[in-house]
């Protein structure tokens, strides 16, 4: 690789905050920063969750910090843990969100008439509000000190309604719920909201609009959900750490404020 190509895409030594590390996904990327050279916080509520399978790393550079995104004071408490050890990030991933999958069973799995509105509270607590608070207390650091990239997780749920007709084989019925839906797409819109905010404090905001990612689901399911999809699959756990990468480095320099969509094709019928 060239010294152009190097440095455009070059993420050794930045500090690199992910919060919902110990998921299937943020444990891919933070596997995938560590190997890039950078030194990662991971920020989760509970490493103890069956896909946190972080505790293998025997790694210098990685920093494991319990942390509860709905609480103010508790991102504060882990940003100041980050600086000590690694000084001022540059780059934060907001990845952390609940999400209800279709293997799930209870209330939550109703149908809309009956949705209950604690769940709805809940989901929204975390998926809007604790992106919020992790945006305005880590986001705000990094506006008032050298900015950086901002990386906010989103779902094709956030574009487009679920359809239900993919769980029309389950029984009892499930319904993909109302809460996750709306509670993705207000993630794109804080995201234009924070670029154009900081845009002039030299840090950029940008959303990546994931697709379904295989996670041993049941065979119907899959089935269903490939029907919609022209590369005809979910995505393998590790197939969105390339945009991850770029959006955190200087690759993508003139870009804020966009929504990448990377999801098989699915938005596109």
């Amino acid at each position: 690789m060239n010294d152009y190509l190097e440095n455009m895409f070059n993420l050794k030594n930045k500090t690199v905050i992910i919060t919902g590390a110990a998921g299937q996904l943020g444990g891919a990327y933070v596997r995938a920063f560590l190997q890039a050279g950078a030194r990662v916080a991971a920020f989760d509520i509970d490493f103890d969750k069956p896909n946190a399978n972080l505790d293998d790393i025997d790694e210098k550079y990685l920093l494991l910090i319990e942390s509860d995104i709905t609480k103010k004071e508790s991102l504060e408490e882990g940003l100041a843990c980050v600086i000590s050890h690694f000084g001022n990030p540059s780059v934060l991933i907001a990845n952390a969100a609940l999400d209800t999958p279709p293997d799930a069973s209870g209330a939550g799995t109703g149908p809309l008439e009956t949705y209950p509105e604690e769940l709805f509270d809940t989901t929204m607590e975390v998926n809007v509000k604790g992106t919020f608070l992790t945006c305005q207390v880590i986001g705000g650091h990094m506006a008032s000190h050298a900015g950086g990239s901002i990386i906010l997780v989103s779902s094709i749920y956030g574009i487009l309604s679920p359809d239900q007709r993919i769980y029309e084989y389950k029984s009892p019925p499930f319904y993909k719920p109302v809460s996750y839906a709306v509670s993705k797409s207000a993630v794109y819109n804080l995201t234009r909201y924070l670029a154009t905010y900081w845009a002039n404090k030299n840090v950029r905001v940008n959303t990546v609009t994931l697709g379904g990612v295989y996670n041993n689901q049941d065979p119907e399911f899959l089935r269903n959900y490939a029907q919609k999809v022209p590369l005809g699959r979910m995505a393998r756990h590790n197939e969105y750490n390339g945009a991850m990468l770029f959006l955190a480095s200087d690759a993508s320099s003139y870009m804020t404020g966009s929504n990448m969509v990377i999801d098989g094709g699915f938005s596109c019928w």
